[in-house]
């Protein structure tokens, strides 16, 4: 019987490191244009609908139409009904199965992987690093928003001096302007956020992989189930391996490969000069195909006549 590795008693981190990363650096500005666009920039005065007026009160409600075929509601209280009668097929009688070997004895360690992402210097880096261009990018996006507003006022007091045909011209800039703006400002954004995952990912690898950093750690321990530390109310000295996790990431990947700046990861994936997640999704399905050989899936029963 297989003893199981560390590795696949651990998938769940997987998850798990992927959603306190992405905490970690959810502190930094979001610059996603919806939410400047629903604050009111990059939308002319001119241009915005006007308020709805409110519907005028009527003294006499109109009487609501029933809809053909349904029985108009009864005043009276609805009595319970009993439970419908239904078929009781029959359900397979199960042999026994015959005793088999028992699983190994569970040798538990524990990992907090919030503890993991501030002790280790990538993480620290993607975040030092991608927050100072996401930074950047926000102080575009308010200096660029300021001086839309500015043209926006400034067409208003000049309004009265312009024909019809100016103003809408006018309108018609400023437009197109809050479209490139969009266009452009979302591109920098999805540049920022795909070299994030681009230098994520190579850290989550690092740590999740067959023969990766909580692996190697694990089996060093002779452990074979590691939960998160998180979901443990007691443990004792020894189990909680955090710290070594941390220290071995550290060593094995002090820094991470974050694109430049302005380099589009799309593009660069595109290059060749190195491995792309398209390479690493062929790579896992060839890897499971020879399980799925070895573990053919059973033939369905010939139906009954």
């Amino acid at each position: 019987m297989m003893t199981p590795s560390p590795l696949s008693l651990t998938r769940r981190t997987a998850r798990t490191f992927r959603l306190l990363a992405f905490t970690a650096f959810a502190g930094l500005p979001v610059l996603g244009l919806q939410g400047a666009q629903a604050a009111g920039w990059f939308v002319p005065k001119a241009q915005q609908a006007p308020a709805a007026a409110p519907p005028a009160a009527h003294h006499h409600a109109a009487r609501p139409v029933m809809p053909v075929g349904r029985p108009a509601p009864s005043d009276a209280p609805q009595q319970p009904s009993a439970p419908p009668v239904l078929p009781l097929p029959p359900v397979p009688a199960i042999p026994p199965i015959p005793k088999e070997a028992p699983p190994p004895t569970a040798i538990i360690g524990l990992i907090s992987v919030q503890g993991v992402m501030q002790l280790s210097t990538a993480a620290q880096e993607i975040q030092q690093v991608l927050g100072e261009r996401r930074d950047k990018l926000a102080h575009e996006v308010q200096k660029e928003e300021a001086s839309w507003r500015a043209e926006q006022q400034k067409l208003q007091m000049q309004a009265r001096s312009l024909t019809a045909d100016q103003i809408q011209l006018r309108e018609r800039h400023l437009q197109e302007r809050r479209a490139r703006d969009q266009r452009e400002f979302g591109n920098k954004a999805r540049i920022i956020q795909e070299a994030y995952q681009v230098a994520f990912h190579q850290l989550e690898r690092t740590l999740e992989q067959r023969d990766g950093v909580i692996a190697r750690v694990a089996a060093a321990h002779s452990m074979n189930l590691v939960f998160h530390a998180e979901q443990v109310v007691l443990h004792v000295d020894g189990q909680d391996i955090t710290v070594e996790v941390a220290k071995r990431l550290n060593e094995a990947l002090p820094h991470v490969f974050i694109p430049d700046d302005g380099v589009d990861s799309e593009v660069l994936a595109k290059s060749g000069k190195m491995p792309t997640t398209a390479d690493e999704e062929r790579l896992m399905r060839q890897a499971s195909q020879p399980q799925e050989a070895a573990h053919p899936a059973p033939a369905a029963a010939p139906a009954k006549k």
